[in-house]
Order: structure tokens, then sequence, then C-alpha cells
């Protein structure tokens, strides 16, 4: 089905979501650094990243920007543990085209990645 990667700071979430779209037949990778999952989606065909907003370097709208850059045609879908209107606005705004609160449902998740894949 789709290639999507998981930027996560949380190995155990990130592996979380790998489980729930490996079994709906995605090929998933994970990634808990920044610099490494950007690297993989400037060599590698993506279709869909899902990344979280709260990240060890940097945050998941910065790197949001930089996939955007690459290539304007990648769909994102943000994860937060501490959601605010500011940073869905910001995220929607910038091109993800959903947001998810954690703790992950996995019925919800299997439903956004779904639709994202669709458009």
């Amino acid at each position: 089905m789709a290639h999507i990667f998981v930027l996560d700071d949380v190995l155990d979430a990130a592996v979380l979501t790998q489980r729930i779209l490996s079994k709906k037949g995605h090929q998933v990778t994970i990634f808990t650094d920044e610099q490494e999952a950007l690297q993989h989606a400037m060599n590698n065909q993506v279709d869909l990243a899902i990344l979280d907003i709260n990240l060890k370097k940097t945050n998941g709208i910065s790197v949001l920007k930089e996939l955007r850059r690459a290539d304007p045609t990648i769909r994102v879908i943000m994860l937060t543990g501490y959601p605010t209107i500011e940073t869905a606005r910001q995220a929607l705004h910038l091109g993800a085209t959903d947001y998810c609160v954690k703790p992950i449902d996995k019925s919800e998740l299997e439903q956004k990645v779904s639709a994202a894949l669709a458009h």
C-alpha cells in the first residue's frame, strides 16, 4: 500500500503507530531523530509523514516546513500530546492534511491515514 514514515521523540509511540499501520498493509519506517527522518524523505518515496509536534531537537512544525520545501505534494498528519488551537492552525496552514491528539486512538488514526492517502 503506502510508504509512510513516523517521526516521534518517544520510540514506544512510534512503534505503536507502526504496528497499527503495518497491520493495514502499509510500509512504515519509524524515526526518533529529525535529521534521519528528513534524510529518509529526501532519498525515498514517501506517501505520508506522521510527525509529532514536540521533538528532541526541534519541533514537528519545522520538520513540516522542510518536508513541504522538498516535496510540496507530501501528505502529513501531525501528532501531539499537548494540543493547542495555535499549533493546529499553524500545521494546517503549512499544509498538514490532518491533526491527531495523543494518546493515539487506533480507529481514528486508521481513518485519518486512509483519508490523507485518498487525497
